[in-house]
């Protein structure tokens, strides 16, 4: 096995187009579990932890942020955390420390795998993903387009993730996520809500119940014709368990040993219905303050 080490982003491009069979490594958290258990055997590993510009992040002139995939869940925490909320909260849930302090969002996106954790809050922010190759360039690939299959996505053999770009939160946003465990444990499954006040609308992301990780648009479209965005008033019961049913229809789950797929769309229902109830209690707090 081949190990790669580029010290630029010139450099790695031009490592992945003459070996595109090379697999990128930033935290390795992902890749290295699978190299030890003998799941896979790449013909070379892609370092990527000398190119410096990966590791940092930026307000873009639109307003939106930029993070490179090589920014640690533990830095996207502690630097981006009121900014990125969901995101964040999905971070704290991933690993260990050790791991939060290696791993990245640009790992889970290359992984690509359906229990990915950043996945749903990625989905509900409108996020799209910056990759980029030696021969074509730089091209932005929306959330919702990027993930294919199982631990399969859009990018092409010769592309690199470089970055991730997703709007600062205008309103509250939640992650939940159901394990065997309560830390250090791939999601049974996951869900996120992002509220958006000012265009009047909910984003979604299910994570860990279908093949890819998806929104449940008719969740949203739901949320977005009845909340009481200009009154704020109280979340109706009623309308949480609906919001909740839709997004469980959304799933299309499995069974496998960490749950049956009645299971998985029973909780996506109650993540659902509990993540925009606590939004939503967050929404309505912030107009009481402002009063």
């Amino acid at each position: 096995m081949e190990f790669l080490r580029p010290a630029t982003w010139a450099e790695a491009l031009a490592a992945k187009a003459g070996l595109p069979e090379a697999v990128p490594v930033q935290g390795g958290t992902d890749v290295m579990v699978e190299i030890n258990f003998d799941v896979r055997r790449p013909p070379a590993l892609l370092d990527l932890t000398r190119v410096g510009d990966l590791a940092d992040w930026e307000v873009a002139a639109d307003g939106r942020l930029r993070v490179g995939a090589g920014v640690t869940y533990a830095r996207l925490i502690a630097e981006l955390g009121d900014r990125l909320p969901g995101l964040a909260q999905a971070a704290r849930t991933v690993g260990s420390p050790q791991i939060r302090n290696r791993g990245t969002v640009g790992g889970n996106l290359g992984a690509a795998s359906p229990a990915g954790d950043s996945h749903p809050p990625l989905l509900a922010t409108g996020a799209e993903i910056e990759v980029a190759s030696a021969a074509r360039g730089t091209r932005m690939i929306p959330a919702t387009e990027f993930y294919r299959g199982v631990k399969r996505s859009a990018l092409a053999p010769d592309e690199l993730v470089r970055a991730f770009w997703a709007p600062p939160a205008t309103g509250p946003q939640y992650f939940a996520k159901v394990g065997t465990r309560n830390a250090m444990v791939i999601a049974v499954c996951s869900f996120a809500v992002a509220l958006h006040p000012g265009e009047r609308r909910a984003g979604t992301g299910v994570g860990s119940a279908a093949p890819t990780p998806r929104r449940a648009t008719a969740a949203e479209e739901f949320a977005a014709a009845e909340l009481d965005w200009a009154g704020r008033a109280p979340l109706d019961p009623g309308l949480a368990a609906r919001f909740g049913e839709l997004a469980a229809a959304a799933a299309e789950p499995i069974d496998d040993v960490r749950g049956t797929a009645a299971y998985r769309r029973h909780a996506i229902a109650v993540l659902a219905r509990r993540t925009l109830a606590w939004a939503w209690h967050d929404y309505r707090k912030e107009a009481a303050a402002c009063a």
